[in-house]
């Protein structure tokens, strides 16, 4: 294998290869990264290069490459590591355009190589016993979904690269919004629970963006999805909390309720027979990749099947550009590149959007200004690729 990007989320994956490296599973022969990795993060015998054409252009027979980079890379990298006939782990979000998610998946089909997504979270075993309470009717008749994630981001986190909460970088798009990468897990997770996962399983998608931040891109949104089925799917997330809280999503059905906290795999599930809670396990991607590769086991989270966050990608790459949170409607707290933006009630506000699955002007919010945008879904979206 060969790793792109060994800094940022690479370092989890140099983490998992030492780990999948000493269970024999795998061989790490090269890594690229314009910035040389830290010493003693790579195997000895690892070649390092500061490219991926360089790599390519030194190291023969690679049977699979992980691409973990800025978002506006990810094109360019994953069609040049399918042209070297490689499998491809591409992080999340896959690219920065539904164009590029069809040239992508095409480049794909042609070369007959697999490419993994990285939405971690569906690894998770907890989707397994949703989908069993769902059709035991635990919970009842599913009636919506919705997403709520608030997470504290600082202003050093958007210094942290030239790229970090922008919508475009040099003419590129880029989409680094709060539902396009930060939180990005909760709207993948709530498709997929949802049955959502090509482009073909999405009927609209509605935008509400704002920033709080002097960015370009969004760090407070609901995104307002119905699928083919006629399901409403709302996520309402921000990065301006008072304090971060791990994210969920809420299965609201006829007589209960399903709670998955995505990040800690915990499933708490509440009806009037009382509350329960779970913890499950995971499995890892990298491993289903190769156990795809070694005996046709399914991928967790195959390209196409990103085919429908790539359209909720989309709506929020060609709305109009997120509205800024009037000032007298933000409080700072911290000092310096430590202090981060807080939109007081934003908590009481997230929770109300979702259930609800009303926006944040429809909820009457004093900052709230910005009508929904609504998406226009292709007529007849690719939906075919490996």
């Amino acid at each position: 294998m060969a790793l792109v990007g060994v800094h940022g989320f690479g370092t989890q994956h140099l983490l998992n290869l030492e780990r999948l490296t000493t269970a024999g599973a795998v061989e790490l022969v090269a890594a690229a990264d314009p910035t040389p990795p830290a010493p003693g993060s790579l195997p000895a015998s690892s070649m390092v290069f500061p490219g991926l054409p360089e790599l390519l252009a030194h190291t023969a027979d690679l049977d699979a490459i992980i691409v973990a980079t800025p978002i506006q890379t990810h094109a360019p990298l994953g069609l040049a590591a399918l042209a070297a006939h490689a499998d491809l782990y591409l992080e999340k979000p896959p690219v920065a355009s539904l164009a590029d998610f069809t040239r992508l998946a095409e480049a794909a089909s042609a070369s007959g190589r697999s490419v993994q997504i990285g939405f971690q979270s569906l690894g998770s075993h907890a989707l397994a016993a949703i989908g069993d309470l769902l059709a035991a009717g635990t919970i009842g008749t599913l009636q919506g979904i919705s997403a709520t994630g608030r997470w504290v981001r600082d202003k050093a986190y958007y210094k942290r690269s030239r790229w970090a909460g922008k919508r475009t970088l040099d003419g590129v798009d880029v989409v680094d919004g709060v539902a396009t990468n930060p939180l990005a897990h909760a709207v993948a997770t709530a498709l997929r629970i949802a049955g959502a996962r090509t482009t073909s399983d999405l009927a609209s998608v509605e935008t509400e963006l704002y920033r709080a931040n002097g960015i370009e891109s969004d760090d407070t949104s609901v995104i307002r999805i119905r699928t083919t089925a006629g399901l409403p799917i709302t996520c309402a997330l921000t990065l301006c909390a008072a304090t971060s809280v791990e994210p969920c999503v809420i299965l609201q059905g006829t007589a209960g309720t399903a709670v998955f906290h995505y990040t800690e795999d915990r499933l708490t599930v509440s009806t009037e027979a009382g509350t329960t809670e779970e913890t499950f396990g995971r499995d890892d991607l990298t491993e289903n990749l190769l156990a795809h590769r070694r005996n046709g086991t399914p991928l967790i989270s195959p390209l196409l099947d990103s085919g429908a966050f790539m359209l909720v990608l989309e709506a929020i790459r060609t709305a109009p550009a997120p509205a800024p949170i009037a000032a007298e409607h933000v409080r700072w707290e911290g000092e310096g590149d430590t202090a981060h933006a807080v939109v007081p009630g934003i908590e009481a506000a997230l929770e109300q959007a979702g259930r609800q699955h009303a926006t944040f002007s429809e909820l009457g919010l004093p900052w709230a200004h910005s009508a929904p945008a609504a998406f226009t879904v292709p007529a007849s979206p690719m939906n075919t690729a490996p």
